[in-house]
């Protein structure tokens, strides 16, 4: 078997290389009853073995003879060694005499599975002898070069699972993924939170601000609606009497692509009665906190900007044991927008001009709340680099939010930001059903104007308040993000293991 022929493949050479391939999996037909055998069962995993037995010594090794039994895909050749990577990581093989022919016909990218002798070589690198041997799966397909990796974006992100074979450090992104997603669960769970599901078709999309996927109901003959938030159901729930509940969801919403949005992406949602947006921003803080302890060791994120030959041109540390900065909308654009006083964003009028001289286009229909929003995402969002949490969102782009107390015109809503991206939003719930139904209708109005984001007019939901909903609060949580923040990782694509991508044959 050799390393250079099979692995530093060029396009025009693939396709011989596949019909190499195809031709050495005849010959295993007709030489064997069952090409694809099943009846290998591991014993044992390359990183178990690394932790068990990388201290010893090579005397050791050999006195006390331990035979194991491991299985995975042969992704290196070197010399008289193989390298096989199973789920947790690589161990070397090393090819006995009665092994080689089978070693010759194995191709890079084949599964195996493999017993005999553990030992250590001189360099001190562990190593399973080939005493017992048998070809699992024939790959038909080269694997990319190994010094440059599957490096092509749009081809990771097409073809993941070559990505994942390619590129450890990948593997390590969505396993973290995965131990973040646990680590939620686990945490609310021990603050008596239920788990809950809620419909993914809904016949009124609702709970967001955000345009749907349509499809139709054969059985019903109705149009319905892909999730765009799990909200409304869930308070339903806390309406029901479950005092707090979480749900982890996919949504669905039809809008653009960027680094930071995927039409279908996945939300931690949750609702604790008897509670206001202010003892989320707390539980918000301790969550982030303990999960980077637990997860990564550390409270400290790292965070960096690469140049397109992927050069680190600046590095970045989230420190998410500090307190984190809380500002209101409005004082917040002060604090950033030197050449913005209080008066500039306190009249409809004044805030139009702000808008015309920062080239926001606006609609008449805006109100001034609406209008400090855009000025807001203008030139604020992309400068709240720091873990913080914006408060006080106005109650005209806030249609599910409860009025402040003391000054109307605002909410009791948070949305949370680090690295100019927004992770979280929250809010104490509205559970006055007459001031929801005239929001509700506010929406709709907006939605007549043209807007294909405001929300629908949800009845079943404004009765269930009038039954009466518990004070409570209310959050949500970008998962996607929260594993960008927590992986270093720049795109949104590199955290979902199946991004949308626009078919190849899509010539538009």
């Amino acid at each position: 078997m050799s390393d250079n022929p099979q692995n530093s493949v060029q396009p025009q050479d693939e396709n011989k290389l596949v019909a190499e391939r195809r031709a050495k999996l005849k010959q295993i037909r007709e030489s064997v009853d069952v090409a694809f055998p099943n009846d290998f069962r591991p014993e044992h995993k390359a990183a178990q073995l690394q932790a068990q037995y990388g201290e010893s010594s090579k005397e050791q090794l050999e006195s006390e003879a331990n035979v194991v039994s491991v299985a995975g895909r042969v992704i290196r050749s070197r010399g008289a060694f193989m390298v096989l990577q199973d789920t947790t990581g690589t161990i070397q093989l090393y090819v006995t005499k009665d092994a080689r022919p089978f070693a010759k016909s194995v191709d890079l990218g084949d599964i195996i599975g493999v017993s005999g002798e553990l030992h250590k070589s001189g360099k001190g690198d562990l190593y399973v002898n080939l005493d017992q041997y048998q070809l699992l799966t024939k790959s038909l397909r080269p694997l990319p070069d190994k010094f440059h990796g599957l490096s092509d974006q749009e081809t990771r992100y097409r073809q993941r699972y070559v990505d994942l074979i390619a590129n450890p450090e990948v593997r390590d992104v969505f396993t973290k993924r995965s131990q973040i997603i646990n680590f939620i669960r686990n945490y609310l769970a021990e603050r008596a939170f239920l788990e809950v599901e809620t419909p993914m078709l809904q016949s009124i999309p609702g709970g967001a601000s955000a345009r749907p996927f349509v499809t139709h109901h054969n059985a019903l003959d109705l149009d319905m609606f892909m999730r765009i938030s799990p909200e409304l159901y869930l308070k339903r729930l806390v309406v029901g009497g479950f005092e707090r509940v979480f749900e982890i969801n996919r949504n669905f919403r039809n809008e653009g692509l960027s680094t930071r949005h995927n039409p279908e992406f996945t939300m931690l949602e949750f609702y604790q009665a008897y509670a206001d947006y202010n003892d989320l921003m707390d539980l918000t803080e301790d969550l982030l906190r303990k999960m980077a302890a637990t997860i990564l060791g550390t409270t400290q994120l790292k965070s960096t900007v690469k140049n397109g030959d992927g050069e680190v041109v600046e590095e970045k540390v989230y420190d998410l044991e500090k307190p984190f900065h809380r500002i209101s909308v409005f004082d917040s654009i002060l604090h950033f927008n030197a050449d913005i006083n209080a008066e500039n964003i306190s009249t409809i009028e004044a805030a139009t001009e702000v808008c015309k001289k920062l080239s926001i286009p606006v609609k008449d229909i805006w109100g001034l709340g609406k209008l400090q929003i855009e000025i807001f995402e203008k030139t604020v969002e992309h400068r709240l680099d720091e873990p913080t949490f914006i408060t006080q969102y106005p109650a005209e782009v806030s249609p599910l939010a409860r009025r402040n107390d003391s000054n109307p015109f605002v909410t009791d809503r948070f949305e949370f930001f680090v690295g100019g991206r927004e992770i979280a939003n929250g809010f104490s719930e509205l559970n006055d059903a007459e001031d929801q139904a005239e929001r509700f209708m506010a929406q709709v109005a907006e939605k007549d104007a043209g807007d294909d984001e405001a929300m629908h007019y949800d009845g079943d939901y404004v009765c269930a308040l009038e039954y009466g909903m518990p004070p409570t609060a209310g959050e949500g949580i970008g998962i996607d993000r929260l594993v960008m923040l927590f992986t270093d990782s720049p795109s949104i694509r590199d955290v979902i293991l199946f991004p949308a991508m626009r078919p190849l044959l899509d010539t538009k």
